[in-house]
């Protein structure tokens, strides 16, 4: 049915990070560039949903500059990631052995850091499952790009030679994404989604990634 099928990663295929763990990896990046007491507001601006705009806006309060806080901060926020990870904290969901059963191309977009993509993809040994994968580069420019965005969509769909693709995720910005770049969605309810009320609406609304066989064959 499809030329491809492409998922979010955070929250579709792997749990989410805790939002503690981002949080005190924005601290550090803040300690890194010693600023050993940035306003917790401006802490709180760094975790998730950041534009370019707050970007600058704290760069210019503590005198930095965007490019080296933003590639610290991404880097503070992979190595966190990193070690949930390690010790058991980050997994893999269950179902997901329900993908090479697929017949269809698989690729993975993320509006996480492309260098945590590739991490979880080796660690967990399941990146030969993906012909394709995406996540931000440590820029303050990828934040333009992120979900609803449909850039990295766009890119892995002309990796993957796909005139029409599914795009599986958890977030209304996925539904929205997957819109903008012309394509079908299907938005999953896993336990942090259960009882979520969407205010977009995806092509097809599932439990999980079983679902996809009889979506997809």
């Amino acid at each position: 049915m499809y030329d491809a099928i492409v998922f979010d990663n955070d929250g579709v295929l792997v749990g989410r990070t805790h939002y503690d763990v981002l949080h005190e990896a924005a601290w550090d990046a803040f300690e890194a560039l010693s600023v050993a007491d940035p306003d917790p507001e401006h802490v709180e601006s760094m975790v998730v949903g950041v534009s370019p705009g707050q970007v600058e806006e704290v760069c210019d309060t503590y005198d930095l500059t965007p490019r080296e806080f933003w590639a610290m901060r991404d880097r503070t926020a992979f190595e966190a990631q990193r070690r949930e990870v390690r010790e058991g904290n980050k997994r893999l969901y269950d179902d997901i052995d329900v993908l090479r059963d697929l017949s269809s191309p698989l690729g993975i977009v993320s509006s996480n850091q492309h260098e945590t993509v590739e991490f979880l993809l080796d660690h967990f040994g399941v990146a030969d499952l993906f012909d394709t994968a995406y996540g931000r580069e440590p820029t303050v420019e990828s934040l333009r790009h992120k979900k609803p965005n449909s850039h990295y969509i766009d890119r892995a769909l002309a990796d993957l030679d796909a005139e029409t693709a599914l795009f599986v995720g958890d977030n209304e910005s996925d539904i929205e994404a997957a819109d903008n770049a012309g394509i079908d969605s299907a938005f999953i309810r896993r336990p942090h989604r259960e009882d979520w009320t969407l205010s977009v609406t995806p092509t097809y609304d599932i439990d999980g990634l079983d679902d996809l066989q009889a979506i997809c064959t």
